[in-house]
């Protein structure tokens, strides 16, 4: 009788590694790994497929979701400015939804029963995994293998796999947790545990420390068509390659480390250190766009809905009806995001020092103080008379 089957998010890792061997002792399951490409760090994808089939898997398929990523995914967190709690801009929490996807088409494709991945029970992403899944196919059966077993430490899951001949990347003397993908690298574990350690230079991969960064700064234009990277200094790009090209930019600059503490949706604190580079860079440069092109309400009222668009998503509500409606806003406000932006980097920092745009809405005779200022003073005092009306009867009142 042939087994049931279940679609396993494999990344290599360590959690993964041992939820194939897991799956096929623990659930009599045949195991179809899926490994997908969001342009995280690797030495060949191909390789890690070979190691899932190794390991028990009886296929495993290698995802390219670069493009899509950009295109479908980062277009609307770049459009949002999203930044979970004003700090950090949600590479782990974007990646997920397009993961998802891919999951529930090679489940439908494969006959499979169960979709399974290697989240922890006390993160976020077991939240992103199970939601997105069941908002995409609510009839398939999810898997948690790491909320089951009694493997409670990273040394358990270590020493598991080693007694059961899973290869496995972790040492004891590095045990960091790293996801990372085109928007960035997310680095937990270890001695991060401790707020007040410092983080130890070995985590960072993307980023020179701000102290060796160049003594001069570096000043980049960014072109955007609505809303997105087109062009970086004079040189026509993809979305995708102009990320590629911030990361480098920035980050040889010093730019774009995160230290914080974190709320977690399942109720704790953590410590997280990231590095985004290009994305903290891209998110400054279109916001500035932003304060240019759109009309002071539009921005104003954009400006509270991008926390609550990021908050959202770092909750794994991405295929939720209030975030297709956000989308929806946040998409009509786009078109008139179009210009150039001077950003320059020095030692750790970001700035804006200049904006253009055939859509600005910056009229120089209105905002100058020179004689060519066309600015109507008479009408001051009736507005301000106006506008303090109820706040003067409410004091008069007050008063009596």
């Amino acid at each position: 009788m042939p087994k049931d089957k279940v679609v396993l998010a494999y990344s290599g890792g360590l959690d993964t590694s041992v939820c194939i061997k897991w799956l096929m002792d623990e659930k009599n399951l045949d195991v179809v790994a899926m490994v997908g490409d969001v342009g995280q760090d690797h030495d060949g994808l191909e390789e890690i497929k070979k190691k899932a089939l190794s390991t028990g898997a009886v296929e495993c398929y290698v995802e390219d979701m670069r493009e899509e990523f950009c295109d479908d995914f980062l277009s609307k967190a770049l459009a949002a400015n999203a930044m979970y709690e004003n700090k950090y801009p949600l590479l782990s929490a974007l990646s997920r939804p397009v993961i998802v996807k891919h999951l529930v088409d090679i489940a439908h494709k494969e006959g499979a029963k169960f979709i399974a991945h290697g989240c922890t029970g006390k993160g976020n992403d077991q939240v992103r995994f199970e939601v997105g899944i069941h908002a995409l196919d609510p009839d398939i059966e999810i898997i948690a293998p790491v909320r089951e077993w009694d493997l409670r430490t990273r040394d358990q899951e270590m020493e598991w796999a080693e007694e059961h001949g899973v290869p496995v990347p972790t040492t004891k003397s590095k045990p960091y947790s790293i996801d990372d993908n085109l928007w960035g690298k997310a680095i937990e574990c270890g001695v991060l545990e401790h707020p007040w350690n410092l983080p130890p230079d070995d985590i960072y991969t993307m980023t020179v420390d701000p102290q060796n960064a160049p003594d001069t700064p570096e000043v980049v234009i960014v072109s955007f068509e609505k809303g997105i990277p087109c062009a970086i200094d004079g040189k026509k790009m993809t979305y995708h390659e102009a990320i590629l090209a911030m990361n480098e930019i920035a980050g040889r600059n010093g730019y774009g480390r995160i230290d914080m503490i974190e709320n977690r949706l399942v109720g704790i604190k953590a410590r997280e250190c990231y590095e985004t580079p290009g994305a903290l860079a891209l998110i400054c440069a279109h916001k500035a766009l932003e304060d240019m092109t759109l009309e002071r309400e539009v921005l104003h009222y954009k400006i509270k809905m991008e926390q609550d668009w990021a908050t959202l998503v770092y909750n794994g509500l991405w295929y939720s009806p209030l975030k297709y409606a956000m989308d929806a806003f946040i998409a009509s406000t786009q078109p008139a995001v179009t210009g150039d932006v001077r950003l320059s980097f020095y030692k750790g920092s970001c700035t804006v020092t200049g904006l253009q745009s055939d859509y600005s809405l910056y009229d120089y005779e209105l905002a100058t103080y020179d004689k060519d200022d066309q600015f109507n003073r008479d009408a001051a005092a009736g507005f301000i008379e106006l506008h303090g009306l109820t706040t003067k009867v409410w004091a008069r009142q007050k008063k009596n």
